[in-house]
């Protein structure tokens, strides 16, 4: 159930949380690998471990022979406790970082889906192509106006023109 939530929470994350996230899932594991290294050197380093294997091989009563194999058995059981622990904490934050890893591709996805550079550049060729249209009708109107005021312009002309000409008498 947690690695369901953790990623459905991932997907809706910035790739820098995820990282941030993966980072911290990293240090985890790294720590959870010291402690399993540090559970099997103390394992391997257990005086009572060599003497046990040494002592099977010598030959003494059953008596003396049960009495190791029940340290040994309690030893593995001490040892083996903390080894385990940590190989649980090794497994889950390895899931938990592989999670992580692959919630970073999706969370590229989703954000190219978000603002993606076609519809970005989609939507200013239409704006582009709104304002030439506007641009165009209102050339167009002056354009008329211009037409209009050249016409006056003419009229007005050949009204001087008809002014000046000699009366003739």
């Amino acid at each position: 159930m947690e690695e369901s939530s953790s990623t459905s929470m991932s997907s809706q994350k910035s790739t820098q949380e995820l990282a941030m996230e993966g980072q911290k899932y990293l240090e985890d594991t790294i720590e959870s690998a010291f402690q399993i290294l540090s559970s099997l050197n103390d394992e391997l380093s257990n005086p009572n471990l060599w003497s046990s294997s040494s002592s099977s091989s010598s030959p003494h009563p059953n008596n003396a022979h049960d009495a190791t194999s029940s340290d040994t058995t309690h030893h593995f059981e001490m040892g083996g406790g903390a080894l385990d622990e940590a190989r649980l904490r090794y497994k889950s934050s390895v899931a938990a970082l592989r999670t992580v890893l692959a919630a970073i591709p999706n969370s590229r996805k989703a954000k190219a889906y978000d603002v993606d550079p076609m519809s970005t550049d989609e939507l200013d060729v239409e704006k582009l192509e709104d304002q030439a249209s506007a641009l165009r009708k209102e050339l167009e109107n002056k354009n008329k106006h211009l037409k209009n005021l050249i016409d006056q312009f003419r009229e007005l002309i050949t009204d001087i023109a008809s002014w000046q000409s000699p009366v003739s008498g």
